[in-house]
């Protein structure tokens, strides 16, 4: 948030805080949603840059378009694991996979 924007809340009396904040999350936990996050931020942007469809992403998994649209989203219901291996799918090594999870999020 604007820290412009951010100290005219606090001086009105409203509490800012992030949403590790409102839903009281741990530090780890907090940390899980942002890697969740990153993930399926990657996989939808890899998957547009390589001008792969989500059903096409789908047969290279052995899953579903409508599984592949849920990484995308991040749903809960993803695992981790099958969040990497769509990004292994679509061509991603180790290192630009720890990429994605150094870079400092757009949120």
């Amino acid at each position: 948030m604007d820290p412009n924007k951010q100290a005219r809340l606090a001086a009105a009396g409203w509490k800012v805080g992030d949403a590790a904040d409102l839903l009281a999350l741990s530090p780890a936990e907090a940390e899980l949603v942002e890697i969740r996050h990153r993930l399926a931020q990657a996989v939808r942007t890899v998957r547009v840059e390589h001008h792969v469809s989500q059903a096409q992403l789908a047969r290279i998994l052995g899953s579903s378009q409508s599984r592949v649209a849920k990484i995308e989203a991040g749903d809960r219901s993803v695992s981790l694991d099958l969040m990497v291996r769509a990004l292994l799918g679509l061509g991603l090594g180790h290192q630009e996979l720890a990429g994605w999870l150094g870079a400092k999020s757009a949120a």
